[in-house]
């Protein structure tokens, strides 16, 4: 990394930053949200599938503009989490924050058509053998779907990752603190002679985001071989 300048660095650092905990904290409700769209039947399940693939459809700025009103300093949620010594708007944890919300939708769906790919006779089977509903899940549900877990997670990294619209709109770009890597490359691009800064960026999200989907390959492969037995 020694042919990046030190503010390049800093953003790259960020956006790994930003995109682990982005995909790490949205991963539990994800696969809660998942498992229940796939599997229940409740009234108004169409609303919350509805609000959960909302960010794909909404503009990226209006996401990150809401994300303002309900979490900025004026905010209730905002007021709420200053009370407790949390801050988000304008600050790292913020783009985090977005980047979830924009990236949770990819990672549900990825994990809704896992779950439901499951045959429910071999949860019945375990079942009816005297396994408890949580050790079926554990034991049979949860092996099975794991291709669809990683897949998710992967997907919402690399969402994450390349998160802009929001990001921007909800914590700015504020080098050192929420610059991630669309935010800096965007920033050169608006400078004389940043195009060589940019290009750099761009060849480093690009690398990031390929050598991402390899390991997802690689992974799934793996956990079906050991599902299948082979």
């Amino acid at each position: 990394m020694e042919w990046l300048s030190a503010d390049e660095w800093q953003a790259v650092a960020l956006s790994l930053r930003v995109a682990f905990w982005a995909t790490l904290l949205s991963l539990p409700p994800g696969l809660w949200i998942a498992f229940v769209l796939a599997r229940r039947e409740f009234p108004g399940k169409q609303l919350v599938n509805g609000l959960v693939l909302l960010p794909l459809i909404l503009p990226p700025v209006v996401t990150g503009y809401l994300l303002l009103l309900g979490f900025g300093p004026q905010g209730p949620l905002g007021r709420l989490l200053d009370v407790f010594g949390i801050t988000v708007a304008f600050h790292w944890t913020g783009a985090a924050l977005a980047a979830a919300i924009m990236a949770f939708p990819l990672m549900v769906r990825a994990m809704r058509l896992s779950i439901e790919a499951v045959d429910r006779k071999l949860e019945d089977a375990a079942g009816t053998l005297g396994a408890s509903r949580l050790w079926v899940f554990v034991t049979i549900t949860l092996p099975l779907i794991l291709p669809g877990i990683l897949a998710g997670a992967i997907l919402a990294f690399a969402k994450a990752m390349g998160e802009f619209g929001a990001t921007i709109t909800f914590v700015s770009n504020i080098p050192g603190q929420t610059q991630t890597i669309p935010s800096a490359i965007y920033a050169f691009l608006q400078v004389p002679g940043g195009e060589n800064a940019a290009l750099r960026l761009v060849m480093v999200s690009v690398a990031i985001a390929m050598a991402a989907l390899l390991l997802s390959e690689v992974l799934s492969r793996r956990i079906a071989r050991r599902i299948g037995g082979k």
